[in-house]
């Protein structure tokens, strides 16, 4: 029984742990094309 609770408990660290780098992947993404526009902007004033 106790093995059952550690594996699930396990298993959903392992998923929140996912989630959570998906998530930062997708921001880190998201920054990037916030850069590139201002650059973009900045070429486009000059």
């Amino acid at each position: 029984m106790r093995a059952g609770i550690t594996k699930i408990l396990l298993m959903l660290l392992l998923l929140g742990s996912a989630g959570a780098a998906l998530s930062a992947c997708h921001t880190v993404e998201g920054a990037g094309q916030d850069i590139q526009d201002t650059g973009q902007a900045v070429q486009n004033a000059l």
